[in-house]
């Protein structure tokens, strides 16, 4: 068990399990911002056009020989719109929360490594890439 523990801690995957119970977590809180919230209204600005029930049917259902139901075939082109708006939407929404919340640190000041072209930091006498004197 005390190696299971080491390699839990060395290898970052609790870190890694926290993030992706976070991701399903803020993914179910996306599909129902984007199904409850958003697409109603798509719905309605678009003359109350119910995309999923739109298809293309290829095959009626019927019976078998043997008395057997056979579902129909269609080509749900409906679903599939539905689905690609929903991306489109999940997309934009991932990107807006992310572009709030992760801020990019600004870089500071560094000199350039004539020899390898590294930033270094500022009072560095040595490149940490080549090791020439700087």
């Amino acid at each position: 068990m005390s190696g299971f523990r080491g390699f839990l801690l060395k290898t970052n995957a609790m870190a890694l399990a926290v993030g992706v119970i976070i991701g399903i977590a803020l993914g179910n809180v996306v599909n129902s911002l984007v199904n409850d919230l958003i697409m109603p209204p798509v719905g309605v600005l678009l003359g109350g056009v119910d995309f999923s029930a739109l298809v293309i049917k290829l095959k009626d259902a019927t019976t078998d020989a043997a008395g057997k139901p056979v579902p129909e075939v269609d080509i749900r082109w409906g679903n599939f719109i539905n689905v690609v708006i929903a991306f489109i939407v999940i997309a934009f929404v991932v990107y807006w929360i992310s572009k709030a919340l992760i801020k990019e640190e600004v870089a500071g000041p560094s000199k350039t490594c004539p020899a390898c072209k590294e930033a270094n930091a500022v009072d560095a006498t040595r490149c940490r890439a080549c090791t020439s004197t700087i």
